[in-house]
């Protein structure tokens, strides 16, 4: 509280930025004005974006599947959306005929819920095609602290590829912090669209208490708490899959995510069934029909699982889907 009541905001949010951006590795993030702004969330954030590129385009491409809140939030102001394959997003140029009906392609790297991540070669393919078309690349990298795959500089390949892009930064997703975080919307110096004007319109700025909260965080973070951080998920991760791994028809999609999240086949079981007996229990799990967003029914017989809770209280969890799967 006195670190954020004795400086200037624009001191306390500079230390923010650059200990949560240098935490990941983003060490040519823009330092102009107006390059990086602060929002209550990142949600607030794509909000800003997507009314953006409203006023210039009808249509955005998106990665399919993805967080159900991301295709709710374009779709919301009026974008039509098409679906990009996550396959597809990994392997050769995308489709010509998408890149010149769209006015941006949105890519969730890591993803959620797969927790793939675009690799930097793969990356920068992306940035030259969408500079080769004068496509926007909007990223959302909100799941970044989760995989140290996703720590190369994103800023420096986008910059390099002359391309226009957008990203998404969040603090939200690492820090369990009673909804006080933060999500940063960072924008190419031409990117072309009314970003200041729209943020302006919809907020002041983010407190300066949270600010120093995420400093704080962060500086921890680089001391050993972000391996603390993945050690822990990823004994999680190996609690489920121990727990659940003789349970027939049962598989896990996702064999090399390391985020927070993680996927389970249940075979031809309705997953909303079992979604439903797992409430009796106390014990909620995320159906993924609405992950899939152009094509609800590639979710069916799948759930999420989210892996960031107290030992514990994941295997009493993992104790209640075995008991409701094996009964199924």
């Amino acid at each position: 509280m006195g670190d954020a009541l004795k400086r200037p905001v624009a001191e306390v949010e500079a230390d923010a930025r650059s200990a949560f951006f240098g935490l990941f590795g983003q060490h040519s993030y823009p330092r102009g004005e107006g390059r990086v702004l602060a929002c209550y969330s990142s949600s607030v954030a794509m909000e800003i974006f997507a009314r953006s590129l409203a006023t210039v385009s009808d249509a955005i491409g998106l990665i399919h599947p993805t967080f159900d809140n991301i295709p709710d939030i374009l779709r919301g102001v009026g974008l039509e959306l098409l679906p990009i394959e996550e396959d597809e997003l990994h392997h050769g140029d995308l489709d010509p005929y998408l890149m010149s009906r769209v006015g941006a392609i949105f890519v969730t790297t890591p993803n959620n819920p797969t927790g793939r991540v675009v690799p930097q070669e793969r990356l920068r393919a992306l940035a030259e095609q969408c500079a080769r078309y004068d496509v926007v690349l909007a990223l959302d990298t909100c799941f970044r602290g989760f995989d140290t795959r996703a720590h190369y500089d994103h800023y420096e390949v986008l910059r390099e590829s002359g391309c226009r892009w957008v990203v998404i930064e969040d603090t939200g997703k690492l820090w369990p912090t009673l909804e006080l975080k933060i999500g940063w919307l960072v924008s190419a110096e031409d990117v072309g669209l009314p970003i200041e004007k729209v943020y302006s319109d919809i907020l002041l700025g983010v407190s300066p208490l949270i600010m120093s909260m995420v400093r704080r965080l962060a500086e921890d973070a680089a001391g050993g708490g972000l391996a603390e951080l993945h050690e822990f998920i990823a004994g999680n991760r190996a609690l489920l899959r121990s727990a659940l791994a003789d349970v027939p028809d049962v598989h896990f999609l996702d064999p090399g995510s390391r985020a927070s999240v993680e996927r389970i086949g249940i075979g031809s079981r309705s997953n909303l069934a079992v979604w439903s007996a797992l409430s009796e229990h106390n014990v909620f799990a995320l159906p993924c029909q609405k992950f899939f967003w152009a094509d609800p029914a590639r979710g069916e017989g799948i759930l999420r699982i989210a892996l960031a809770r107290p030992p514990a209280s994941l295997a009493m969890g993992a104790a209640a889907l075995r008991t409701v799967l094996s009964e199924s």
